[in-house]
């Protein structure tokens, strides 16, 4: 697994479950090899502009993301994960994409 790549990990939900749900390897943490990452939803109404990634039909990468449906990649929803809680990746997004993302994480941190 590398950054850029798109996984399915279990996601705690509001109930008390647990649901399978999409997610961007943003980096490799140090010392544990935790990951951070970002979760992807198909919830467009929830995009903020000039933050998250749509990832739709007319995305460069939407193809090789294998995501089922319109998606967008939420910067907003960060979590960190253990290696041994992903089983594999599904797709995957360009360099120039994960750079962009990562590049307005960190833009909005520094404000």
């Amino acid at each position: 697994m590398k950054a850029g790549d798109i996984v399915i990990i279990p996601v705690p939900q509001s109930n008390g479950g647990v649901k399978k749900r999409p997610a961007l390897l943003l980096k490799k943490m140090p010392k544990y090899g935790d990951w951070l990452v970002c979760g992807i939803s198909t919830q467009l109404h929830q995009f903020i502009n000039g933050f998250d990634e749509k990832l739709d039909v007319n995305h460069p990468d939407f193809k090789k993301s294998r995501l089922k449906k319109s998606s967008i990649v939420r910067l907003a929803f960060l979590a960190t994960i253990e290696s041994n809680q992903i089983p594999g990746t599904i797709g995957k997004v360009s360099a120039n994409t994960l750079k962009k993302l990562k590049s307005n994480l960190s833009n909005y941190i520094a404000k």
